[in-house]
């Protein structure tokens, strides 16, 4: 059976563009690799922040909704975003720039087997520092040698997604009967399920809770997407998916790569993503993310939407 390999991007609603532009580029070090909007409201930034290209696995984009409310914290939702660090050494790192920097953030603990470092960005997104402990990552992550982050200590690309959810059971139906995905570990109302054997970046943590669905607002997820090499592979996978009995929206060119999504039982929003043709497909490595780039089929209404985009530096 062909299995997934591992997480592409993940998504959030943000109030404010330029608070999140601030925090993801100059308190986590991370690049700014697209700066684009939201192909079906152009009326919206899509920021996009990863490593130095944006490798799958190391996206993490935001959608800002300047409407958007508070989130009311509850089950069936992404409830937290792993992120991968060299060490416990950069552990330690982080706690001392979240307190000198003044970022909510709790003690070191343990999550998912792994040492760990949680913490929220300015709109309360819950994220979690993990450990990587010189496990392998892809060979594809490229590392972004302008951070202002130190070498030894900077966000290697996305670990562990935990979903909260009222069905463990139907989860990880999906997971393991659809995707693929591995029994890493389980304790309590709590499960692991790894897409690469013993690998963190592929991770999806399952939690059972019941009580009221979240609804989501600034600092929520929207969705997380998950890798495949190519549109012949993701038509493959829609197959499968309905097959499996979930209706899937159409697959959708979003230029940087195509995609499909869809909603398993909990509600939980799930895209499937090709590897490429990837962000540099109408940018240099040195240009990406400093200006506005706009799909082709958008690019004729540049005017309009840049007049109705505030500025985000």
């Amino acid at each position: 059976m062909k299995k997934i390999a591992g997480h592409h991007h993940i998504s959030m609603i943000t109030k404010k563009g330029r608070q999140t532009n601030q925090f993801y580029q100059k308190v986590l070090g991370l690049r700014r690799v697209k700066k684009t909007v939201n192909q079906d409201d152009p009326s919206m930034y899509h920021l996009f922040y990863g490593d130095l290209t944006g490798s799958p696995g190391t996206e993490l984009s935001f959608f800002e909704m300047p409407m958007a409310g508070r989130t009311k914290r509850g089950t069936d939702a992404i409830t937290r975003i792993g992120l991968l660090v060299p060490s416990h050494d950069s552990l330690l790192y982080w706690k001392k720039r979240f307190e000198l920097l003044g970022v909510e953030h709790g003690e070191l603990t343990e999550y998912a087997g792994r040492d760990a470092l949680p913490f929220e960005d300015g709109e309360g997104l819950r994220l979690i520092l993990l450990n990587n402990d010189g496990a392998d990552v892809p060979s594809y992550w490229q590392p972004w040698k302008d951070s202002i982050v130190s070498p030894e200590h900077r966000i290697l690309g996305m670990g562990a997604v935990e979903m909260t959810v009222q069905s463990r059971e139907s989860l990880a139906n999906t997971l393991t009967g659809l995707f693929g995905y591995e029994l890493a570990s389980e304790q309590d109302h709590t499960a692991v399920y790894q897409s690469v054997r013993g690998q963190a970046f592929g991770e999806i943590v399952v939690v059972e809770q019941d009580g009221p669905k979240e609804k989501p607002g600034k600092g929520s997820v929207h969705h997380v997407a998950i890798r495949v090499k190519d549109g012949v592979e993701l038509r493959q996978w829609r197959q499968r998916i309905q097959k499996f009995g979930f209706q899937v929206m159409k697959i959708t060119d979003r230029y940087y790569f195509e995609s499909l999504y869809f909603r398993e039982e909990n509600g939980i929003l799930f895209e499937l993503a090709t590897d490429g043709p990837g962000f540099t497909v109408d940018s240099t490595i040195e240009s990406l993310g400093k200006e506005l780039d706009l799909p082709p089929f958008l690019e004729a209404r540049r005017a309009e939407i840049e007049a109705k985009l505030e500025p985000i530096e």
